[in-house]
Order: structure tokens, then sequence, then C-alpha cells
């Protein structure tokens, strides 16, 4: 008791530091994030004189100014995202460290050009962060008592309609009959199918089993498993419709399988093009799957 007083104290501490930064407006954001890009143009252009020097020196002070302002005046939205992952497998200073460690990643990539809030653009890299650190650290998975209901009503669901209209229901028609999105009904499924082919026991001991299972506050939750899943399996799809060259750019820009981001010249170099032939590229992309998630 007495180390959760003194971790709770520690984050209060640290929400009262982080709560004087004050919210930056769109032209702020985009002012500090056109410095930071300024640094990363620079740095892959050659020294030729000690002005260059003095300059590169300059460009650089002003883009370390620009990414702790960046970082100091968002932190307080990295805190609001981990706190929405609380109680899942991870004390929450290291949700919010995790959570950090994103907002940083964000300010490094962040293209001031892109017609998006950067408090929008880093609330996607916090939440990767945070869900990669959840599922790195996840033991095993047990079922919470609210996922058990959702499991029940979905089982009973399935036998009525069944029994009522002779076939097997489709997602609709379970999610007009239990009154929940479709989505959450896909969810269910794939809850059971991964716990039910988990185990190696009957079906009617699968059935004891899931209904017998208590809450583990220790581990992620699995809908937030599986959605993190989804939306990596959603992104694979989005990527294998577009050009080759753009899905293979995006892949390497920020690191979706190595976890390690590239420069746009790391990658000009890696396949035979110029660093401003990247970056047009990685916008075109970026535009495609844009249209392509919004049109879904």
């Amino acid at each position: 008791m007495g180390a959760s007083v003194v971790a709770d104290s520690g984050i209060q501490t640290y929400l009262k530091q982080i709560s004087k930064a004050p919210l930056l407006s769109a032209e702020e954001e985009r002012e500090l994030a056109s410095a930071v890009q300024s640094a990363h143009d620079l740095a892959e252009e050659p020294i030729e004189s000690i002005e260059d020097v003095r300059h590169r020196e300059e460009v650089d002070r002003l883009a370390a100014e620009a990414r702790e302002r960046l970082v100091s005046c968002n932190l307080r939205l990295v805190v609001t995202i981990a706190k929405r992952f609380g109680r899942r497998g991870m004390p929450l200073a290291d949700l919010i460290e995790e959570g950090n460690l994103g907002l940083i990643r964000a300010v490094e990539s962040y293209d001031p050009d892109m017609n998006t809030r950067f408090s929008t653009y880093a609330s996607w890299w916090i939440k990767q962060s945070i869900k990669r650190s959840l599922i790195n650290s996840r033991q095993a998975v047990h079922i919470p008592a609210y996922m058990v209901e959702l499991i029940s009503k979905w089982k009973a669901a399935r036998a009525h309609f069944i029994d009522k209209e002779g076939r097997q229901p489709s997602v609709k028609d379970l999610a007009d009959y239990m009154g929940i999105p479709e989505k959450k009904v896909q969810m269910v499924r794939r809850a059971v199918k991964a716990f039910s082919s988990s185990s190696q026991s009957s079906t009617d001991d699968e059935d004891m089993q899931l209904s017998e299972m208590l809450t583990d506050d220790r581990t992620p939750r699995p809908e937030d498993i599986i959605l993190y899943e989804a939306e990596t399996k959603e992104l694979e799809q989005l990527l294998d419709q577009i050009d080759e060259r753009e899905s293979e750019i995006l892949r390497l820009r920020f690191g979706l399988d190595t976890g390690e981001q590239m420069t746009l010249k790391e990658i000009g170099a890696k396949i035979g093009l110029t660093r401003e032939r990247v970056r047009q590229i990685e916008r075109e992309a970026l535009k495609k799957l844009a249209t392509m998630m919004d049109a879904d």
C-alpha cells in the first residue's frame, strides 16, 4: 500500500509539472514542426564552409528547442490517452512512459505540410506505442467478466436464431438480434475462436471454462489485443492495395515491419531514388490511404 501511495504521489507531481505548459495553436504546431523538419533536411546536405557549420548549429539549436516545446506541450495528451489503457497489464506510470516514446517519434516524423493537426497525428503514435508495449508484456490472457457476458449473449442469440430460422446467422443477423454493432459481434466471434482453439478440452469443457474465468487486471483485455491485431491487418490490406513502391516507402518510413523508422535519405539510398522523390511518393501514398479509409 505504501508503494502505491508513493506512486500516486509521483504521478500527481508529474501532472502538476506538465500542466504548466500551454496548449499550442495550429500555427504554432506548424512553425515548430517546420523547425524540426529544417534540421532533418539540412542534416542531409554537405558542409562546405565554416558558415555552413555555424548555420547548421543554429538550425539544430532551434530544432532542439522546437522538439522540447512540441513534446512538453503535448505531455497531457499522453496522460489522457494512457489513462484509457489503465488496468490492462501495466502501471499508469509505465503507460505514460511508453506513450511519451510514441510522442517523440511523432515529433520526428510529423510533416508540417500535412493537413492534420500535430496533436491528431501524435495521438496515433502514442496509442500504437502503448498498445505495442501491452501486447509485448502480456501474460496468458484471461477473459474478464464483461467479455464472458458478451460471449454468453452471443451464444444464446446464435442458438435462438438457428432454432427459429433453421440456418446459421450472419454477423448482421446477430448484431440486429443483440442490439450491438457488427464490429463488436466480429470481435466476440474472434475471441471465442481464439480461446477455444487454444484449449485442449472438449466443447463442453470450453463452455465451462469461459463462464468460470475471472478478470485478471494484470493482463490486457482480449478485445484490445484483437482490435489492435485487426487494425494492423486492415493497414496491411490497405498497403497491399496501393503501388508496391509506395507501400515499401511507407513501411520503411514508419518502421511498420521492424519498428525502426528510416529517413528520406536512407530510403532513397536503399531503393535508388532521390530524397525529394521519396518525399513526394510518401505524400501521395498517405493521401491514397486517407481516401481509402474515408471510403470505408
